[in-house]
């Protein structure tokens, strides 16, 4: 047999790589088309439920009333931490390359929080309660990757 194998005996064991992806694509539909759309925008949308709340990202059905949900609530690029965990040691594929927080942040105007990094610099500067606002990536692709991260607001 000639060429060269992949294919290794190890501590008496034969190890062969194997690399397992399921590629595929999909239709996001209407109400997530249109959110990535606004995303790629810079404008956030929500929707609004029955009992009034307001969802970002937005729901497509209503967690009460199961009913289609089809009105749509502009938001603003600004929000509040309501809880937070310090990444000392940012992974590959991660928001940024520096230590950052993951935090749960309500935008004013939203009833329920989304997952995301924000740019603190340093642990010390955030809390919860601290006041931030949306960094649009520069290029956006229509994704939620459109929003690059949060920043910190007045200073903190």
């Amino acid at each position: 047999m000639s060429g060269t194998s992949s294919h290794s005996l190890k501590n008496g064991v034969f190890v062969a790589p194997l690399e397992v992806a399921f590629p595929y694509k999909r239709t996001v539909g209407t109400l997530l088309s249109r959110f990535f759309t606004s995303l790629q925008q810079c404008r956030l949308e929500g929707t609004r439920g029955s009992d009034g709340r307001v969802y970002f990202p937005p729901a497509e059905f209503d967690p009460l009333t199961g009913a289609q949900l089809d009105e749509w609530v502009t938001l603003p690029d600004t929000g509040t931490v309501t809880t937070w965990a310090w990444q000392a040691i940012p992974e590959d594929g991660q928001p940024l390359a520096h230590p950052f927080a993951w935090a749960l942040i309500t935008l004013d105007g939203a009833d329920v929080p989304i997952l995301h990094a924000v740019d603190a610099l340093r642990s010390d500067r955030i809390a919860t309660g601290t006041r931030v606002k949306v960094r649009w990536a520069q290029e956006r692709i229509g994704g939620i990757t459109d929003i690059a991260c949060f920043d910190l607001l007045g200073g903190a």
